[in-house]
């Protein structure tokens, strides 16, 4: 049996790291990739806790983003542009099809390695992505999921199609969706009022600690 696991991991496409950092922040009204959680940017936070587990890290922005980036880290500006994460995910592709990518919003404060390793774990490459279920509707959670490289073509059919949204691919198409251990750790923040809860959260956790 361990053979045969050696083989598939062997068989298995290289994974890539992609933080989604290019959008506008529109509602929470100033850049979320620069907010600081963690004692450093939020968008370079999540790019150093992707390196533990994937080969290569970018972080996604608009190509007018791109300048402020600090050059230690590796930036991939959209080449699908008007088109938001997905338009991200595709460009990934674009740069690397034969890699799969793990792709993550950076608006997960409370994103921890536990988390990802159970990702990971669990990734499934025979299906076209593996994924958390959301904790609040059961549905896909498409900005932490990993894209295996035979979902670029699916990707594209539903753009040809005027579909643009993530969850939407994930929804119809063949995935592997997992339960997170800790359903928290993949609360996003939109709003300031999301900000509100979740640096309560993360205040409780520091006391605890």
């Amino acid at each position: 049996m361990n053979f045969f696991q050696g083989q598939l991991s062997q068989a298995r496409p290289k994974l890539n790291g992609l933080v989604l950092a290019g959008g506008q922040s529109l509602r929470m009204g100033q850049d979320k990739g620069a907010m600081q959680w963690h004692g450093k940017e939020q968008r370079y936070f999540m790019a150093d806790l992707l390196q533990e587990f994937t080969e290569e890290v970018f972080i996604s922005c608009r190509a007018e983003q791109q300048a402020e980036l600090d050059t230690n880290y590796k930036a991939l500006p959209d080449t699908f542009t008007g088109l938001g994460p997905y338009g991200a995910i595709l460009s990934a592709f674009r740069e690397q099809p034969d890699a799969a990518w793990l792709v993550m919003a950076c608006d997960l404060p409370l994103l921890n390695k536990a988390t990802l390793q159970q990702l990971v774990n669990r990734r499934d490459s025979s299906s076209i992505a593996t994924t958390f279920e959301s904790p609040h509707d059961g549905f896909p959670e498409p900005l932490i999921t990993i894209w295996e490289p035979k979902s670029y073509p699916v990707l594209l059919s539903f753009l040809s199609q005027g579909y643009t949204c993530p969850r939407k691919v994930l929804r119809n198409s063949d995935i592997s969706m997992i339960k997170a251990f800790e359903p928290e750790a993949l609360a996003n923040v939109n709003t300031p009022e999301e900000l509100e809860r979740v640096e309560q959260i993360l205040q409780e956790k520091k006391t605890l600690s």
